[in-house]
């Protein structure tokens, strides 16, 4: 089964956790001093925000894959229409270490395709992700 998920950046982590408490009618999966998650059924998403200090908004969309399998399948359709994807196979972000791939859509947006491995005791130490517009590396871990 695959997950939609979505990365919020926001400014205030504890404000914004309230807001997603009340709208999720659920406390977060994961909670750390500057990011939280919400692992949830209904909806079927990955959501997280990520605290920082000069971008707000949605950072990236994404979709969660159960296994290898899924997310080779999914890389492989992109890979066969032609997309340019960006390949991360162990990547550590997030709190967790996973296996990802980057695409961005006809709009810039970027996708994340991944699978978790395991949860980290850290944000992450795979600093350089995507390529934005401007050709340049991103300086976090996603998007």
């Amino acid at each position: 089964m695959k997950r939609f998920h979505v990365n919020v950046s926001v400014a205030d982590l504890a404000q914004s956790i309230q807001f997603y408490q009340n709208l999720f009618a659920a406390e977060p999966t994961v909670r750390k001093d500057d990011y939280a998650k919400w692992m949830l059924d209904d909806p079927c998403v990955n959501f997280s925000i990520s605290q920082s200090s000069h971008l707000r908004g949605i950072n990236h969309v994404g979709l969660q894959a159960t296994t290898m399998q899924e997310l080779e399948t999914i890389q492989q359709r992109l890979r066969t229409a032609g997309e340019a994807t960006y390949e991360q196979p162990d990547a550590e972000c997030c709190y967790a270490r996973s296996s990802k791939s980057w695409v961005r859509d006809p709009d810039g947006v970027a996708w994340e395709t991944f699978v978790t491995h395991k949860d980290i005791a850290h944000f992450g130490a795979d600093r350089t992700a995507f390529e934005n517009e401007a050709g340049e590396r991103k300086s976090r871990c996603c998007a």
